[in-house]
């Protein structure tokens, strides 16, 4: 793969911007028909095949960050990961999955995947040997997500490609917790790249997308399945998304920054038992995070001490906002047990390691010292409340 020549937001800032050829104005136009000529032009637009003036712009931006040939942008983050999945899965195939991943990924292939005849297997653990000792005969994807949510676990990427390359099996990694600003799976060797553009992409807790990227042979593949399945994202969201990357790399830099004091300053604290980072030197994956990444990214995840009120903290919080989903320029908290993992039995959740008290924290752009002081406060209210119970 030709390496990208420009800095990280040169390209999140030019690449892929359409030219303004009548009124010469400085961000991209938008085109917003549906209805195109289909005689004598050489491109027959349409929005469902994903082809009008702004979404082949963005998917250039796109494709240029993740050092890819190709992109394709769709209606969510679940109809990339579907899209890709199936473009490569039929009946009979076998998919070897990592041990934890999201939960829309991991609800699409137990509720779904059977019906089409597609076999799937989840490794035990987060090494080469745990995917290679899954793979059968009519193994043909393997898929990972790392970091992964809601724990931060890592996987060795570049172990993940090579395995795959060996077996001549189909490698896709979910990038969406580190973004093409702290990670490039495809210089690793990863096949495809898939993202929730709805998080760091978007980055304002006001879009919902997703987005692909892999060769051109690869992403002509998707392509066929994606035009059949509709999944399309409208052009006034595309110019939106496009308008947000452009401040994607100071946007997360900002976040890996206070991501990893807020790690520091919830580890060893006397109220949390556990806190989940790649950044912390404790982290069983640090070694291998710092070899793959760029920065540690905003998300991590934390346990308040076992007789605290997971909930009534969240509920205390006066800055940090209790919603779902991620990586918005504001901070945020959820449990994963009420949200991304839902769907998830209690049995499943606990083979994962997902704690009914785990906090997953989305770490925005504010200063750090307020989001101290709200965590503090909200815990002084969770301790006074334990202390009347007792």
């Amino acid at each position: 793969m030709k390496k990208q020549n420009k800095g990280l937001n040169t390209i999140c800032t030019h690449v892929g911007q359409l030219e303004d050829k009548e009124f010469k104005g400085a961000i991209s136009p938008l085109y917003m028909g549906t209805a195109y000529a289909f005689e004598d032009i050489d491109v027959k637009r349409y929005p469902r095949y994903f082809n009008t003036p702004n979404q082949v712009a963005l998917a250039k931006k796109i494709a240029a960050l993740e050092h890819a040939e190709a992109a394709l942008i769709f209606g969510s983050g679940m109809a990339a990961i579907s899209t890709s999945l199936l473009a490569f899965l039929k009946a009979g195939d076998h998919i070897v999955l990592q041990k934890i991943i999201y939960g829309g990924t991991y609800n699409l292939v137990v509720e779904e995947f059977e019906k089409f005849g597609i076999s799937y297997s989840f490794t035990d653990g987060f090494k080469s040997d745990d995917f290679e000792s899954k793979i059968q005969e009519n193994t043909k994807v393997i898929y990972i997500e790392t970091p992964s949510n809601p724990l931060l676990n890592i996987t060795d990427l570049k172990a993940v490609a090579d395995l795959s390359k060996k077996h001549g099996i189909v490698s896709m990694i979910d990038n969406t917790f580190a973004s093409p600003v702290n990670q490039n799976p495809i210089d690793f060797g990863i096949d495809i790249v898939i993202h929730s553009a709805t998080k760091y992409m978007g980055g304002h807790s006001d879009i919902c997308a997703g987005a692909v990227t892999s060769t051109e042979e690869y992403m002509k593949r998707i392509f066929h399945l994606a035009k059949n399945f509709g999944g399309s994202l409208s052009d006034y969201t595309v110019w939106l998304l496009e308008r947000s990357i452009k401040t994607m790399g100071i946007r997360v830099k900002a976040q890996n920054g206070n991501a990893q004091r807020m790690a520091d300053y919830l580890y060893g604290h006397k109220d949390i038992s556990a806190v989940y980072y790649p950044g912390l030197p404790s982290h069983p994956d640090h070694d291998i995070a710092r070899k793959q990444m760029n920065g540690f990214g905003g998300m991590l995840s934390f346990e308040l001490n076992t007789d605290f009120n997971a909930s009534k903290f969240q509920k205390s919080l006066k800055l940090i906002k209790p919603a779902m989903s991620l990586a918005g320029v504001e901070s945020t908290v959820l449990s994963p047990t009420l949200t991304s993992h839902s769907l998830l039995s209690a049995e499943e959740r606990k083979r994962q390691g997902i704690a009914d008290g785990l906090i997953r924290f989305s770490v925005g752009i504010e200063e750090t010292e307020d989001l101290i002081a709200d965590i503090e406060q909200a815990l002084e209210i969770v301790r006074k409340e334990r202390e009347l119970a007792v």
